[in-house]
């Protein structure tokens, strides 16, 4: 199950760098980020004396992950109030 998981996590990574850029920039980020979990996990799998989610890796996981979360939420937040902004603007100018 955890190549399923290494797998699934690097078509999303490579998904969202090959196709999505074209949409934001955001996604390159978010794309690295899905290709080291992937690595992650495929490490996991590889390497079974070492466990890479419990003790001290798990917790350099968890906050790698965390602050993924907070970069990816404040820039899709970011993104999300300029495309309303120009939403409303286009909105005004024809009307005036």
């Amino acid at each position: 199950m955890q190549y399923f998981y290494a797998m699934l996590w690097f078509a999303v990574g490579l998904i969202l760098l090959f196709s999505m850029t074209k949409e934001s920039k955001v996604f390159y980020f978010a794309g690295g980020f899905f290709l080291f979990l992937g690595s992650w996990w495929l490490a996991d799998a590889l390497l079974p004396e070492v466990d890479l989610f419990g003790g001290g890796w798990g917790i350099a996981l968890k906050c790698v992950t965390g602050a993924a979360l907070v970069v990816l939420a404040w820039a899709f937040v970011r993104e999300y109030r300029k495309k309303k902004r120009e939403g409303e603007a286009a909105r005004k100018k024809p009307g005036e």
